[in-house]
């Protein structure tokens, strides 16, 4: 079954709550190489303005992938994972994600095409804090293979 293009500016219901720990940004930051003490040390967070401990600017992707799984997941979005390869990312931060945040995504479907026998899906994540502060525009291309 094909991608279904009628997707193309489907709005997914925001996710449930993702709580933002100085523990998952520890981790993060270690993994992606930050020796930043920003993104481990909640003095030096504090001294440098912020309430806690900040995330490094790619962490926002566990978040935005799990709006990304709404799709992904749905059956009659004709989305074969086993096929999904993650062509492009992009983050437009308005402010840094930063321990103690509580989360939530809305997922919207920007634009689904067929290019050279495969889909192209483009999706937008809006990360927003339960009160509606907008934190980060996550933007995701997925490609989805065709078969061959």
């Amino acid at each position: 079954m094909p991608v279904n293009a009628d997707f193309q500016g489907r709005v997914y219901p925001p996710t449930s709550t993702y709580t933002v720990s100085a523990a998952k940004i520890r981790e993060f930051a270690e993994a992606v190489g930050s020796t930043d003490p920003v993104h481990t040390d909640a003095e030096v967070a504090r001294s440098r303005g912020y309430a806690d401990v900040i995330a490094p600017p790619t962490f926002a992707v566990l978040i935005a992938q799990q709006c990304d799984a709404q799709l992904v997941t749905d059956p009659e979005a004709g989305i074969d994972y086993s096929r999904v390869v993650h062509g492009e990312q992009r983050f437009v931060h308005h402010r840094p994600l930063t321990a103690g945040d509580a989360v939530v995504g809305t997922l919207h479907v920007d634009g689904v095409r067929q290019a050279g026998g495969h889909a192209m899906v483009t999706t937008r994540a809006e990360l927003a804090t339960e009160a509606g502060e907008a934190l980060c525009t996550a933007t995701s291309t997925l490609v989805i293979r065709g078969e061959q």
